[in-house]
């Protein structure tokens, strides 16, 4: 019972991520309308795609102070509130500008919910499962993108209003997860550090782990050192934590200079310079986006048994070795058959096994208590930073550089990142978060 419960709440939280993946992706199909609609130019046309992107910045930039000063709970309310103004406002509005502030606050949501969710899920769930628990928040940004692109094709049928369909449709979702929130309770440890209501989260640490519970209490407390007269709370950057700040930059950059927002973004425009024809390329991309899902899901199930550690080991391998061969094709000019296809969907595969599924369970899990919004803040923004970049950057890249060198590059940042795993990332699988707080303070 208890278990089924952990796991309903981490299902609702995991929503988030499912408005995530569908408010990232659902532009791709409306774009071209949109720009015709009011006739923007190069730059206003970026722009309109991108905004959202940049709320997705600020918003995990200012993700922690919501999630600390008002709790896990209250700050996906808001969340999802963003989600729902902002697929409304896209749908109805009438002026650019109107439509751009609707699409920043979208971005906002996301940008807060890659703090907050993974955070919530990570500090609900048993050391034993924690890992395919938070990896839920991942498969549903994957599941949100894929079905952005499956409502995308059957509301484009619709005529030259459709674009406003594709927007507003979010609404649904987002009014079930408001109400879902409803059901689930505060995280025991934000109740515990920030508003020392014991009473409170020791009831939902009972329902959580009715064997140990009392024993967990301690724990959470023991790992709270209560404040001097006039002493001031350690920053997130100060000595003691070095190392979780260190492993999280790292990972997040690592993330991005994979390619994969870029492959994501623009595979239809990859397919087209290995010289496949549109029909093809938007068929592949539907193909990316399902091996994408599948091993997201496959992940889930070994997160946990086999650890963080060995799916990044074996996801960095299989990544330099894919992005070699893309590479290569490029150099070679070979882009006879598929090859190029198969290439692609064998990186997608590898990074959702390994990147894809571990990054938001391992940054929300090396923080300690006190300082766990600020560092997964942290991760997120750095993330989201990386990830303009290389969005912004890569058609630039590919046509100064060409399609083999940006994709060497790649290569080349996942034979760095395979050293980083092996040599400085610790295995945090089937550990409580006080036993990995001790470790990554001792370090």
């Amino acid at each position: 019972m208890q278990k089924n419960s952990v796991i309903a709440w981490s299902l609702v939280v995991a929503m988030g991520g499912f408005l995530f993946g569908f408010d990232t992706a659902v532009i791709s199909g409306a774009e071209k309308a949109i720009q015709s609609y009011w006739n923007l130019n190069v730059f206003e046309h970026g722009l309109t795609v991108s905004i959202a992107l940049i709320g997705t910045v600020i918003g995990s930039l200012i993700g922690s102070i919501p999630s600390d000063k008002y709790g896990r709970k209250n700050t996906l309310y808001m969340v999802a509130a963003l989600y729902l103004i902002s697929s409304v406002g896209s749908a109805l509005a009438t002026d650019w500008y109107v439509f751009l502030l609707f699409r920043l606050m979208g971005g906002f949501g996301v940008g807060m919910s890659s703090v907050t969710a993974p955070i919530y899920i990570s500090e609900i769930s048993p050391a034993n499962s924690r890992g395919r628990l938070v990896a839920l928040f991942q498969l549903n940004i994957v599941l949100g993108i894929l079905i952005s692109y499956l409502s995308n094709y059957l509301i484009g049928q619709e005529g030259e209003s459709s674009w406003r369909w594709m927007l507003g449709v979010q609404a649904f979702p987002s009014v079930v997860f408001f109400a879902l929130i409803m059901l689930v309770p505060e995280s025991p440890r934000w109740l515990i550090l920030h508003k020392g209501k014991d009473k409170e989260a020791l009831a939902i640490l009972k329902r959580i782990n009715p064997l140990n519970y009392e024993q967990e209490l301690t724990a959470i407390k023991q790992s709270h050192i209560p404040l001097q007269n006039n002493e001031k709370r350690s920053s997130l950057f100060s000595k003691k934590y070095k190392f979780p700040v260190t492993l999280a930059i790292l990972f997040a950059v690592f993330n991005q200079v994979s390619g994969i927002n870029a492959i994501i973004y623009y595979s239809p425009r990859i397919f087209e310079m290995a010289g496949l024809g549109t029909h093809t390329s938007l068929l592949s991309t539907v193909g990316i986006g399902i091996v994408n899902f599948t091993f997201t899901l496959l992940a889930i199930g070994f997160i946990d048994k086999i650890g963080r550690k060995t799916l990044m080991l074996i996801g960095s391998v299989g990544l330099i070795v894919s992005l070699g061969l893309v590479s290569r094709t490029f150099y070679t000019n070979d882009f006879s058959g598929y090859a190029i296809t198969i290439y692609l969907m064998v990186y997608i595969a590898f990074f959702a096994f390994s990147q894809g599924a571990v990054i938001w369970v391992f940054i929300s899990e090396i923080f300690p208590n006190e300082v766990r919004a600020k560092g997964q803040t942290l991760g997120s923004s750095t993330h989201w930073i990386m990830a303009a970049i290389v969005a912004f950057s890569f058609p630039y890249l590919s046509e100064i550089a060409g399609g083999g060198n940006t994709f060497l590059f790649f290569s080349v940042m996942m034979v760095l990142q395979l050293i980083f795993v092996w040599r400085l990332m610790p295995e945090t699988k089937g550990k409580s978060l006080e036993k990995i707080e001790t470790a990554m303070v001792m370090h």
